[in-house]
């Protein structure tokens, strides 16, 4: 029992130090003995706590996920709040993410969706179990938030919930392209829109 507890705990250690690396440079170019030497394990090791780069890389993103979904599930739970400004909250905090253009595996499906989606199956499933997860959580909060009056919406939740997090994603890859907040800054502006909340300024 103690030595599966060791290995998980190198594991996750080894996730956690890649994590930035392959948020910075992408998962193609982050050769294993760079993610190696980065958590001090001899090489060699690699295998004994993955059986592939492939499965690492699900690994990853599966992790990456669990952590974003519990931060995402407390933003939507935040107290004193109505349901339209913990939305609000959690998109201007995906803003805030990006605004250093260096996001440093902080937004792994945004760095990661196009490369590994054609590079690996199981890699795109995981992207598609965890995105898929995020619409589920923001489609629950928009029908709380129209069932308490805070915002209104012209299209079923679902629609709306999905139509905002590909704006979102795509606001994400031009913040990138560009250097510049514009995209994100007329997301906000759209989501207010989009959600029939008033204008409020972008920070």
């Amino acid at each position: 029992m103690m030595v599966e507890t060791e290995t998980l705990d190198v594991r996750r250690s080894i996730l956690a130090i890649a994590r930035p690396i392959i948020g910075a440079k992408g998962f193609s170019a982050v050769g294993l003995t760079e993610i190696l030497a980065a958590a001090k394990i001899p090489k060699g090791s690699f295998y004994h706590y993955f059986n592939s780069k492939e499965t690492f890389g699900v690994d990853l993103l599966d992790h990456y996920f669990v952590e974003y979904l519990a931060e995402l599930d407390l933003i939507l739970a935040g107290p004193g709040l109505t349901m339209a400004e913990r939305l609000m909250a959690y998109w201007r905090n995906w803003r805030a993410s990006q605004a250093s253009f260096d996001c440093q595996g902080k937004c792994l499906a945004v760095k990661l969706g196009a490369e590994v989606a054609d590079l690996s199956e199981p890699m795109r499933l995981s992207l598609q179990r965890g995105t898929s997860s995020i619409v589920d959580r923001l489609t629950m909060a928009i029908e709380a938030g129209v069932a308490e009056g805070s915002l209104a919406v012209d299209e079923a939740p679902r629609t709306v919930a999905e139509s905002l997090y590909y704006l979102w994603l795509g606001a994400s890859v031009m913040t990138k392209i560009t250097r510049s907040l514009h995209a994100l800054d007329t997301a906000i502006l759209t989501t207010q829109r989009i959600l029939h909340l008033p204008s409020s300024r972008l920070v």
